[in-house]
């Protein structure tokens, strides 16, 4: 028998993205709720994750942008990176975000409980020597920053945990791994002055996304004096009072004065009594349906605990997924295609749906049609000296499967393309909208008047 006050509707275990967003829709649709969580709520996202690294990016831009204002004839001198003063801005607006949710939660009256919690019963969670007991578990423990076999974390050679809290710039850097988390901390660091080299196993960077992109961002990269070896696995790396040393399999070496180690993000759920309770793991991954139920009595799973793309949005639209299948509401389950990607480097890229591969791979070569319209016609692109392009997918004579984007700022615009993958438009559909002009966003509306026939400043 629990002991008085600790018996809820919900117990939600992690205040991550996927967690608190449960927590958040469950209690307003009158739920109680218990959330679980060892350090604080809003997980990696808000404190060592997305939101931290956006604030250092905006920075970057800030640099870059009074290194060259001369461009604009605007006459400016970046003595500078304050480090101190970068991580001061950074912290203050993690703080108030963090101060926000602290706000709904309590508003909503979600009591947090804070320490390690662990699944011991299909409707239990210890914490400490108290057992929470909840109608229903939600599981959304998060994810922590990988390594690689033998390759220790420590000194001169850190995760993006580390390197997130650095009260210095880096003379020089090298960065194991060329996804988003890499090609992020590329970027800044790049900006702020330092000499950076990516390695990169695979054929390209940002290997998850559509070849043309990577082929784009690659020689944007290139133009930036950003270096990058790409096919070659990692060996080997020491560290001295000079820097790091790191070899590669092919016998090259590389020295620097730190080693970021950015090869993605493993599932954390060691040691939390999951397989114990009979749920199904894969390389720690935990297992669900298409509803996001475990098999389990009445677990669900939400977040980078979950096999798929591990990014905070796709934890909030499970944490609210999940709340109201609980509460009898029967949402729609979440297409996983349908998510859209951005990685906010300097450029950026987004996308949303079927890559022109993925596409090719699911409906056959002959049936996938793709067009590219380079951001050079668009007037927006041009005031803002950014280059790009933007690439339609769509199924031969039938809806658009996927859209991707490269250039400055063009994170904003996947909020249309996710509309039009998700909501399998024509192109004729999106051309016969009408876009404001000038704005980038008008770069969408020429691509899909083109891939209508109908091209307006674009080669037909």
């Amino acid at each position: 028998m629990a002991d008085t006050g600790t018996a809820f509707d919900i117990v939600v275990l992690g205040g991550g993205s996927g967690g608190y967003a449960a927590a958040l829709r469950a209690a307003e649709l009158g739920k109680t709720v218990a959330l679980v969580e060892a350090d604080k709520v809003g997980g990696t996202c808000l404190h060592r994750g997305c939101i931290p690294t956006k604030a250092l990016l905006h920075a970057a831009e800030v640099a870059d942008t009074a290194r060259e204002g001369e461009a604009f004839g605007v006459h400016t001198h970046l003595e500078r990176i304050d480090m101190n003063g970068v991580n001061k801005y950074k912290d203050g607006v993690i703080g108030r975000l963090y101060k926000g949710l602290q706000g709904l939660i309590k508003a909503r009256k979600i009591e947090v409980v804070e320490g390690w919690g662990k699944l011991t019963g299909p409707n239990t969670v210890q914490v400490g020597d108290r057992t929470l007991t909840g109608e229903h578990i939600v599981l959304g423990t998060g994810s922590y920053a990988r390594s690689l076999p033998g390759l220790e974390i420590g000194g001169r050679v850190m995760t993006s945990d580390q390197a997130l809290t650095l009260d210095f710039v880096p003379k020089s850097a090298i960065i194991l791994g060329g996804g988003v988390i890499g090609s992020e901390f590329a970027s800044v660091w790049k900006s702020f002055g330092a000499d950076v080299t990516i390695i990169e196993a695979l054929p390209h960077l940002v290997p998850n996304e559509d070849e043309a992109l990577s082929k784009a961002f690659e020689r944007a990269f290139r133009k930036r004096g950003i270096n990058f070896n790409l096919g070659v696995r990692f060996s080997g790396v020491t560290q001295d009072d000079n820097g790091v040393h790191v070899t590669l399999e092919d016998g090259k070496t590389f020295d620097a004065d730190l080693l970021l180690v950015a090869v993605g993000r493993g599932p954390s759920t060691s040691g939390l009594g999951y397989e114990e309770q009979g749920l199904t793991l894969d390389r720690g991954f935990v297992i669900t349906d298409e509803r996001l139920h475990t098999g389990v009595g009445n677990i669900y799973a939400v977040g980078d605990i979950v096999p798929g793309l591990q990014l905070a949005h796709r934890g909030f639209a499970q944490g609210i997924f999940v709340a109201e299948e609980i509460a009898g509401l029967n949402p729609p389950a979440i297409v996983e295609s349908g998510i859209p990607r951005v990685t906010y480097s300097e450029p950026e890229i987004a996308s949303v749906g079927l890559t022109e591969a993925g596409a090719v791979a699911t409906h056959g070569a002959e049936n996938v049609e793709t067009l590219e319209y380079n951001l050079g016609g668009n007037g927006k692109s041009q005031i803002l000296a950014t280059q790009g392009f933007v690439k339609l997918v769509r199924q031969k004579d039938g809806p658009v499967v996927g859209v991707h984007m490269i250039g400055a700022r063009v994170g904003e615009l996947i909020g249309e393309g996710q509309l039009i993958v998700n909501w399998e438009a024509y192109p004729e559909d999106v051309a016969a909208l009408v876009h404001a002009h000038p704005t980038q966003n008008e770069a969408l509306g020429e691509a899909f008047l083109a891939l209508a026939g109908k091209p307006l400043h674009a080669h037909n």
